[in-house]
């Protein structure tokens, strides 16, 4: 009796551990990209393919750039569509929608890619304050709405410098433009303090501080990878940044 009771107990005991082994390893198989500002869901063109060849189910938010609070139910409706855990990536202001947007239970990580990361309470204006000022925001122009477009000078020299002149022509063109109210609204959640995250440093970047990327890598305690890069690194290192991606997809946790 003995001999079959300790045999069953290894053997509950082997079937725990295997199913705890596979919810360990169990992968988020969906992604959820996040534009920033005068930008939109093309920023992520190239981006896409590689991680579609990965076996990843993608979707690339289009935000309508008219609040914060729009953005982030747009990223909510596209997050609630997937039928699994969710990686959410966001680009640059994308950084504060996600920041908000990540508390949703579906959310397994959180990849930020030259991206805006605030704390609860603070906007996007709130930050980098104790830092130069990036040169790109000379080049915002307002309108006489509020919305907020950057010139053709400002996307050539300081968004998207190290592209192709006619792709640089082309995001000048295709821009989208931003209420500039987006950038004072201020998120209630801080979502890179509850799931893992990722950031891409972009040692080039003329829209955000590279020094700012740094310190919110830093405070979130992310798997940093730094590129030679513009402020679109999604577009000039597509390779370095899907890569990180696909290990966020494969590390983080399943929900």
């Amino acid at each position: 009796m003995g001999a079959r009771i300790l045999a069953l107990l290894v053997t509950l005991g082997f079937s725990a551990f295997t199913i705890a082994a596979d919810g360990a390893s169990a992968k988020a198989r969906n992604v959820v990209l996040v534009h920033g500002a005068w930008a939109d869901g093309s920023s992520w063109a190239k981006v896409i393919p590689l991680l579609e060849k990965e076996g990843l189910n993608v979707v690339a938010v289009q935000n309508p750039l008219s609040s914060l609070s729009d953005d982030v139910a747009a990223t909510r409706r596209s997050i609630a569509l997937q039928d699994g855990p969710v990686i959410l990536v966001g680009h640059s202001y994308g950084g504060a929608v996600i920041t908000e947007a990540g508390a949703d239970p579906k959310v397994a990580g959180l990849v930020y890619v030259a991206a805006f990361a605030p704390d609860a309470g603070q906007a996007v204006v709130d930050l980098g304050k104790d830092l130069p000022p990036a040169p790109g925001g000379a080049e915002v122009r307002p309108d006489s709405a509020g919305f907020l477009k950057l010139t053709t000078k400002g996307i050539v020299e300081d968004f998207a410098q190290d592209l192709p002149i006619s792709e640089r022509r082309v995001l000048a063109a295709t821009q989208g433009p931003t209420n500039g109210a987006a950038f004072g609204a201020k998120v209630t959640n801080a979502a890179w303090k509850e799931k893992p995250t990722w950031y891409v440093v972009a040692a080039n970047d003329r829209m955000i501080q590279p020094d700012l990327e740094r310190q919110f890598a830093k405070a979130m305690k992310a798997k940093t990878i730094t590129l030679s890069s513009s402020h679109v690194a999604m577009l000039s290192h597509p390779a370095e940044v899907a890569k990180l991606i696909i290990e966020a997809a494969k590390s983080a946790p399943a929900n």
